[in-house]
């Protein structure tokens, strides 16, 4: 066994990236401090081939030192817009068809392996602060909300490691069609 070089793995360049159909979800951060968490949210929607990501008013946006260390600059990439209204602008989105689904442990939440994917569907999944979670007036706006099922005696998953779980959740339907 070998580890496969960069050439192996035939990824796409930049122009050609920009250029091909991307998958309909986006990214939320719901006021996430973290350089590292919101770099890791461009390298997860880099990897996927997810539309965008949208910060909300309170995010570290790029440029900044702890985004491009995690993001290894898929910034440059990945289409990304901050948000001056989160809830305006969540609220345009439903309006055009996305369904908003908070990743946040909920009294109505759904355990994520109970969670279907409309494959015709357009998502944004919101992922919130890292103390804090989503904000209640964005939760009181999402059609849904998914948690992911936890054993140990932590009572959450790093904002980076839930997106990476649940965007994988989201587009692994897609590749076994």
């Amino acid at each position: 066994m070998k580890k496969k070089s960069l050439l192996d793995l035939k990824r796409l360049e930049l122009t050609e990236f920009r250029t091909i159909p991307k998958r309909s979800i986006i990214l939320f951060a719901d006021q996430i401090r973290s350089g590292h968490n919101i770099g890791s949210l461009f390298r997860i929607a880099d990897s996927f081939l997810l539309e965008s990501i949208l910060l909300s008013e309170y995010c570290v946006k790029p440029p900044h030192p702890e985004i491009e260390k995690a993001a290894i600059g898929s910034t440059n990439s990945v289409t990304w817009l901050s948000v001056p209204n989160s809830i305006e602008c969540l609220i345009e989105l439903q309006q055009q068809g996305y369904q908003l689904i908070g990743i946040e442990q909920t009294d109505q939440s759904f355990s994520l392996d109970q969670f279907k994917v409309d494959l015709n569907a357009k998502y944004i999944l919101i992922f919130g602060n890292e103390i804090n979670g989503i904000n209640q007036n964005i939760l009181d706006r999402v059609d849904a909300c998914i948690e992911i099922p936890q054993f140990g005696t932590k009572h959450s998953l790093n904002v980076s490691v839930a997106a990476g779980i649940v965007v994988w959740h989201f587009i692994a339907p897609s590749l076994l069609k």
